[in-house]
């Protein structure tokens, strides 16, 4: 008698028609191991069971599978098919050994087992194709080292998300100019922060007048150059103008923010149409009615559920709200992206798996995407990341600018000088603009005590400023600074201090720790910085305070220590979490 398998076996033997394979009957039961394997190797052809077959099931009869072979024991060999009865082996006439008969149970675990099996291959099998789709979907342009070299998980991230006004695909041909060569017409620094905790979506104007660099750039043919930069010009010619690449537009950011991009990414009109269909809508809100022919939006007051072509109406418009130009504009998207945001994170999308494959395939055709980014599996990682954030920690807000004083005719702005600088260290140095959680580590209570009390008035405070590590006319510009814009006429430069200082730090006399809070509220100093000492004389022989400037200065007029949820003073913020309606 040959050695029985030490592995059960769900195969058609077993089920006594051969015609009724079933895929999970290619699975084997490993008893060393409690688990099912797939049995690969090919077999000789097996003998027939008893009774009748018909030619078909014949023919698959001998297609049975081969043996699995168990290390160290023995394998029998091929059966060859019986063409005659054969007369019985001695002691064994006339007689059959029962067959094992196998519990329900056991049967239906195996069954099961294996269709499971199956099941799960089959489904990798198939979603590693659809990746492979995906992939193939992606279009990717050249960073030309323009980047940091793509975003890390373990560091704040900076996307650049530039929206083109390129009038490509379907029913785009009619909106404004259908001939632009797709300049950065709506232009996002997201930046998130390092923890995940909170992020800020800065929004850059258009027509803010800004330098643009130098760019080395790869062509859509291949071939390198760099196109010469140019001074005082809108900032949407950062990209197509002169042949322009997104990596151009990466430099010119970097140039005004002080902030380098990790990774960007580009849309067109497509990308809102079909990523607002792809989530069933977005909801938006107007606090008027809206009838712009050259945006073709026509809503009326109230909450509405946009996708598709009344979805980029929406984001188009700018002539029927606010004040009619490209700021009310921007203010009408962010609005819109806040609905986005909201709706992405909303379980009606997240539970729904054909949203999520229309996401996947709306996304991965609309966007373009830099060379670092150039794949399903990084796009997967960044979302990851981006999926960490709880949008009410999502904050939406705009360079400060000023109309340009230069024109008569005001069709461009300029960047307001104190509070953008203030704006863009926020972002460098990873402050959230929302109050995200209590600081782990407060100030000593009698450090924080510094900053409690009477202030005297600007006129009253005398002071002299020193620099201690800051950039060179550092204390001239801060002078300036305090004497022409704070009120702090008694004030004067002092040269250089005599050691360098990491933190900017006010020596004050016990006596005069009203002048000293009323500089530390102009400066935003910390009660850390405010040292409590002794009292020196200025050039008039009167007592002053001493202001060192340290090599955390960051420009005349810039606060030191900007707190973690109050955004500058006079710069709007809105978070991702809220509806506001567009007046």
């Amino acid at each position: 008698m040959a050695p029985t398998e030490d592995r059960t076996t769900v195969d058609a033997q077993g089920r006594g028609r051969a015609e009724d394979i079933d895929p999970a009957d290619q699975w084997v039961l490993n008893p060393d191991t409690g688990e099912y394997e797939l049995r690969l190797t090919p077999s000789a052809p097996q003998s027939a069971p008893p009774g009748p077959r018909s030619g078909a099931a014949r023919t698959r009869g001998a297609q049975a599978s081969a043996p699995v072979t168990t290390p160290g024991r023995a394998v029998p060999g091929p059966r060859r098919r019986r063409t005659a009865p054969e007369e019985p082996p001695p002691g064994r006439r006339g007689r059959r050994q029962p067959a094992k008969k196998r519990s329900r149970g056991k049967k239906v675990l195996m069954w099961t087992g294996g269709t499971m099996a199956f099941v799960v291959l089959g489904a990798a099998a198939a979603g590693y194709l659809y990746l492979e789709h995906l992939n193939d979907n992606i279009q990717s342009v050249a960073d030309d080292g323009a980047s940091t070299g793509g975003f890390q998980k373990d560091k704040a991230i900076n996307i650049l998300l530039i929206g083109t006004d390129k009038r490509t695909g379907a029913g785009n041909e009619g909106y404004g100019d259908s001939g632009s060569v797709g300049h950065a017409d709506t232009t996002i620094l997201l930046h998130v922060s390092k923890d995940r905790s909170n992020a800020t979506a800065l929004s850059i104007p258009r027509d803010l007048i800004v330098d643009v660099p130098d760019c080395p750039t790869t062509q859509a043919d291949g071939t390198k150059k760099v196109i010469p930069g140019s001074t005082g010009v809108r900032f949407n010619t950062s990209l197509g103008q002169d042949d322009r690449t997104p990596s151009c537009t990466m430099r010119t950011v970097t140039e005004l923010t002080g902030v380098t991009p990790d990774n960007f990414m580009v849309a067109d009109f497509n990308a809102v149409k079909t990523l607002t269909s792809a989530v069933g809508g977005v909801d938006v809100c107007l606090a008027k009615d809206i009838d712009d022919p050259d945006s073709h939006l026509k809503l009326a007051a109230g909450t509405h559920t946009i996708e598709g072509e009344q979805a980029l109406a929406f984001v188009r418009t700018r002539h029927s709200v606010g004040f009619g130009g490209d700021l009310s504009r921007i203010q009408i998207q962010q609005q819109f992206l806040s609905a986005l945001m909201r709706k992405l994170k909303s379980n009606d999308t997240l539970t729904s798996p054909s949203k999520m494959v229309k996401l996947a395939e709306a996304g991965t055709k609309a966007l373009t995407v830099d060379s670092r980014l150039d794949s399903i599996g990084k796009l997967k990682d960044l979302g990851l990341e981006l999926g960490k954030l709880n949008t009410k920690n999502l904050t939406f807000t705009t360079v400060p600018v000023v109309d340009n004083p230069a024109e008569k005719v005001k069709a461009t702005v300029v960047l307001k000088e104190q509070p953008a600088a203030e704006v863009f260290g926020m972002i460098r140095d990873d402050v959230s603009f929302t109050e995200v959680k209590q600081q782990e580590k407060k100030e000593a209570a009698a450090v924080a005590a510094r900053l409690q009390g009477a202030k005297s008035d600007p006129s009253e405070v005398r002071v002299r400023v020193l620099n201690g590590g800051a950039p060179g006319g550092s204390a001239s510009q801060e002078l300036l600074y305090l004497q022409n814009e704070a009120g702090v006429t008694k004030s004067e430069n002092a040269g250089n201090a005599p050691a360098e200082l990491a933190k900017t730090t006010l020596e004050y006399a016990p006596d005069q720790a009203d002048q000293a809070r009323a500089l530390a509220e102009i400066l935003g100093l910390s009660g850390a910085a405010m040292k409590p000492g002794r009292s020196v004389t200025n050039s008039q022989g009167l007592p002053t305070m001493t202001l060192t400037l340290g090599k955390d200065f960051k420009g005349a007029g810039v606060k030191l220590n900007p707190q973690s949820g109050k955004a500058p003073e006079g710069v709007d913020k809105s978070t991702a979490d809220k509806v506001q309606c567009a007046k």
